[in-house]
């Protein structure tokens, strides 16, 4: 009968244990009645007391009835008197800490006694560790895990519900309770009409009319109905059916020919990027770098070496030592420009957007400075070339430049990014038009739940801005929740021009107004407003244009951009089109090629592997081998003088042609595609850039070792 008495006991608590342990997990965990133990009240305990302390400290038993939320039951009321007018148990040892055992700081520290406590009753043991003695203070303890359960699972559904009904608040669309890792996300609201077909799903508790019935220990509590509904996901379509059971794309048959604009790329140029040393004009540390770099170095009078001069930081920092390593960067970056430029131009683009990291960290709170007292000369002799190539430059700062956000500390770091940016421009010393062309580009960011305070915070922002901000900043529709429509009509209030991207168009738009496609919104009345907002500030018009990946359909996936462009827009045929592709100036290549626009016949393909406008050391001079002496042996008359090995069969008749030396190329020259203008990869070929990596070759084996071998494998 003991045995039978601890199989029961044993198993009532190894399933309270486990409902537990499921719900720390992070499931959610209804309690039935059956989990109710049926232990009998008469048998004794045969718990033993052991030397080894408790797994969790365990809460007073007096804190019981001030830890529960809810009102208790008569049996748990019962319990907890029966409890305390027991024996009295075995001394406690006084705790290390000075707290009040009975007073709790805050309803954290009540709930983590209250767990503890319950853990303990669950494996057998009161608040000291000491063993339970009869089956009763078992039962009770079982009774107690599964109230704290119930109650738990009560407060988590109240918290769900508050949060719920704030997301909602906010118009953030509420994600799915049940799902898995791969489903799509489709949800939907269970209510009366459809319960029978969720019944199985949704267990039992949802049969209760007016709301869910947790059910305890201390009996069955009613909840709102409201917090009972449960958003499940509808598996009838996965994430690919769903993107393509949209309604097809609506485009444009019209093709901007002949070509009269500039095409241009945004700041990397990936054959230069490739060069060696590369040119490029987003060079960045990190600003642990920039505080290490405050020390002055271990020989100030040496230049700086990764292992053999390095910052000593024995010596007293300097904060004016940080601010010159990460501005040594800006200027690297800087200088760079100009060789980009005149690439560009010899290839026919005339169109680059700058990188926004070219002097890395100057808008940030603390590390930030300015342009002007060290840069000014490099940034204007960059700006004499683009005004003498006949260039246009702009920006576009990240996406975090937000001026319609809630948050002050993001609006002042807006702020700060747009007067970096305007410096930048400024300090090209641009001619008039080409100064007024050169436009920071901007998303009006988050919506925040409510467009339309949205909207409002921005006019405020933008009103404090300086004049020479307000006369460079443009809007940009986005991907993600601000279109072609919403904008348009800041843009005409406040006098800022608006670009038009056809491919976040393509994603995000408006479908009382235009369909997906670039047939709606190339109608003449819609382009005719944007182009004023251009026209009302003198500024030349200037539009955006990539594609989606191939096999993307869901709207995360449309997001990223295609390495290659397969058309042109229908825009105007005189228009500054910016191509946003991942292969930069090579899918400006691909559409000149392809619609033959000028400069297409400067362009030829690279020779795989290899670099011909490149100073690369050449390798060793190797002559011919001269043959074995034994190979040259043969009989002579007798009268016939000696032949010296050098005279027949060494090579001293051979001829050879040696190998040309490496071509020596100007700093000019350096990297602008050789006399045969190798500049052009194909598409998924960008290892051409580089040297291929060479193959270690297996030696052979020769027959007595592979006999060897085989006699071995053999034994």
């Amino acid at each position: 009968m003991n045995i039978t008495r601890d199989i029961q006991r044993k198993s009532t608590i190894v399933k309270a244990t486990s409902y537990l342990q499921s719900f720390l997990a992070g499931g959610l965990v209804h309690i039935t009645p059956s989990l109710h133990p049926a232990v009998p009240t008469n048998s004794t305990c045969t718990t033993r007391r052991t030397s080894s302390t408790p797994i969790l400290a365990m809460a007073p038993r007096k804190a019981k009835a001030a830890a529960l939320d809810t009102p208790q039951s008569e049996s748990s009321t019962t319990f907890s008197s029966a409890l305390d007018s027991s024996a009295p148990s075995p001394a406690r040892t006084l705790r290390r800490s000075g707290r009040k055992l009975l007073e709790f700081a805050s309803e954290k520290d009540r709930d983590i006694a209250k767990r503890d406590e319950v853990f303990g009753r669950m494996m057998g043991r009161d608040d000291t560790g000491v063993g339970l003695r009869d089956d009763k203070e078992q039962e009770d303890g079982v009774k107690l895990a599964i109230e704290g359960l119930a109650r738990m699972e009560r407060r988590l559904q109240r918290a769900t519900k508050r949060q719920k009904k704030q997301l909602e608040a906010d118009g953030i669309p509420v994600p799915s309770v049940v799902s898995r890792p791969n489903a799509p996300y489709h949800p939907t609201v269970i209510n009366d009409a459809k319960l029978e077909v969720h019944k199985p799903m949704l267990k039992d508790h949802l049969n209760d009319e007016e709301g869910e019935t947790a059910v305890g220990a201390g009996g069955s509590h009613k909840m709102d109905s409201a917090a009972t509904k449960i958003l499940e996901p509808d598996d009838s379509l996965d994430a690919p059916e769903r993107g393509s059971a949209r309604a097809p794309p609506v485009n444009s048959s019209y093709l901007p020919l002949p070509w009269k604009g500039r095409l241009g790329y945004a700041c990397l140029n990936t054959y230069l990027r490739s060069a060696k040393p590369p040119i490029f004009s987003s060079r960045t540390c990190r600003m642990a770098s920039i505080i290490d770099h405050r020390y002055p170095l271990e020989h100030e009078d040496e230049p700086e070496h990764h292992l053999k001069n390095k910052p000593d930081k024995s010596k007293k920092p300097r904060r004016e030592l940080g601010h010159k390593f990460v501005q040594e960067l800006g200027l690297a970056n800087a200088r760079d420009i100009v060789k980009m430029l005149r690439w560009n131009d010899k290839y026919g683009i005339k169109l680059f957007r700058l990188s926004s990291e070219m002097f890395p960290f100057a808008s940030h709170p603390e590390h930030g400075y300015k342009l002007a007292p060290f840069a000014s000369e490099v940034l204007a002799e960059a700006g004499r070339v683009a005004a003498e190539l006949g260039h246009r430059l702009t920006t576009h700062p990240g996406q975090f430049t937000q001026l319609g956000s809630p948050r002050k500390e993001v609006v002042d770091s807006a702020f700060r990014d747009l007067e970096y940016h305007d410096e930048l421009l400024s300090l090209l010393k641009l001619p008039e038009q080409q100064n007024r062309d050169a436009v920071m580009i901007i998303h009006m960011g988050g919506q925040y739940g409510d467009k339309a305070a949205t909207l409002e915070r921005f006019k405020k922002n933008y009103a404090r801005l300086s004049q020479s901000c307000k006369n460079r900043l443009v809007l940009e529709n986005d991907d993600v929740g601000w279109t072609v429509h919403d904008l348009l009509p800041v843009c005409e209030e406040l006098n800022i021009p608006l670009v038009l991207d056809y491919h976040h168009h393509n994603i995000c738009f408006d479908p009382a107004h235009c369909r997906e496609g670039t047939l709606d919104i190339s109608d003449a009345k819609l382009q005719e407003r944007i182009a004023n907002t251009w026209k009302r500030k003198g500024i030349k018009q200037k539009m955006h244009y990539s594609e989606p990946c191939d096999g993307a359909v869901t709207p995360r996936d449309r997001r990223k951009h295609r390495p290659r462009v397969a058309t042109l827009p229908p825009c105007p045929p005189d228009m500054d089109l910016m191509i946003e592709a991942k292969d930069k100036e090579q899918a400006v290549f691909e559409l000149m090629r392809t619609f033959k626009l000028p400069g297409f016949e400067k362009i030829n393909d690279m020779v795989p592997y290899i670099r011909e406008d490149e100073n690369r050391t050449s390798p060793p001079r190797t002559e011919p081998k001269k043959k074995k002496a034994s190979s040259q042996k043969r009989k002579r008359a007798p009268d016939e003088d000696p032949i010296e090995l050098d005279e027949v069969g060494a090579g001293a008749d051979d001829v050879y042609d040696a190998p040309e030396g490496p071509k020596e190329f100007s700093e000019e020259d350096r990297a602008m595609g050789g006399p045969l203008n190798r500049v052009y990869w194909p598409l998924g070929c960008e290892e051409w850039l580089k040297p291929q990596k060479r193959e270690v070759k297996k030696g052979r084996v020769s027959e007595q070792g592979e006999d060897a071998i085989g006699a071995g494998d053999d034994d």
